[in-house]
């Protein structure tokens, strides 16, 4: 394994949590509740980026898709049922077991391999799609992983990132909120000096030689308990759309 980019104890949390990542009120209960909010977001950019119709059979057919931070396989298993080809990748073993039976149980064909980005590039892997969701606040460098991203990508390809954003804000909400409050996901999970902002990461993206061309918030609401998509708000969470040039 490739370890320009990947931090081993950012790695060895997410692997001490990887028997509960299918449990909706576990550990991972964030995820499941944001996880309809992302998969908003990605379904619609691969849509529009590729003309595909939402509305038919295994509309992603033809596509092949990373999923980098893969973890249980949140991401990549909705993918798979939309057709397309998924490869889902993470730095923790223990991630990958899981992710694994889960997608037999499920009845889902999905490549899970133990690796970094870095190793799929150095191997010439190429994707229509790579999904980086909340994993480049949890690498040691950020641009050189986002680097390593974008030469995982064909030529108009496109990448969903997403991250949090760095503030007074992002604080309170992703970490004392989150963490010590509604104790959602242990102390410590998150370091807030590694959030970035919308800005820095649109400009790591430039310099990685990808083009952003879009990014939106994905805001909380605690009345009613869900996620939504704001194109205002990006204060906390938020997530991006790029494209390779050909």
């Amino acid at each position: 394994m490739n370890l320009n980019t990947i931090d081993p104890a950012e790695v060895a949390k997410f692997e001490a949590m990887a028997a509960e990542w299918w449990d909706p009120t576990g550990k991972f209960k964030p995820l499941h509740m944001l996880n309809p909010c992302r998969l908003d977001y990605i379904t619609t950019q691969i849509a529009a980026e590729f003309g595909r119709d939402l509305t038919v059979p295994a509309p992603f057919k033809g596509l092949r898709l990373l999923d980098i931070g893969c973890g249980g396989g949140l991401l990549s298993e909705p993918m798979a049922r939309l057709g397309a080809e998924v490869v889902g990748a993470d730095a923790a073993a223990g991630n990958i077991p899981v992710a694994q039976v889960h997608a037999e149980q499920m009845g889902l064909t999905i490549d899970y391999r133990h690796c970094a980005a870095e190793d799929l590039a150095a191997k010439g892997e190429l994707f229509d799609v790579v999904l980086n969701m909340e994993v480049v606040e949890h690498v040691a460098d950020p641009q050189e992983f986002l680097t390593a991203c974008q030469g995982l990508l064909k030529p108009g390809g496109l990448m969903i990132c997403s991250t949090l954003n760095r503030n007074p804000k992002s604080f309170m909400m992703g970490i004392v909120g989150a963490e010590w409050v509604m104790r959602w996901l242990p102390k410590g999970t998150h370091d807030w000096s590694k959030f970035i902002t919308p800005d820095e990461l649109f400009a790591m993206l430039e310099k990685a030689g990808l083009r952003p061309v879009d990014r939106k918030g994905m805001v909380f609401n605690p009345i009613s308990w869900n996620w939504s998509l704001s194109t205002r708000d990006l204060s906390v969470n938020y997530v991006t759309a790029s494209v390779k040039p050909e």
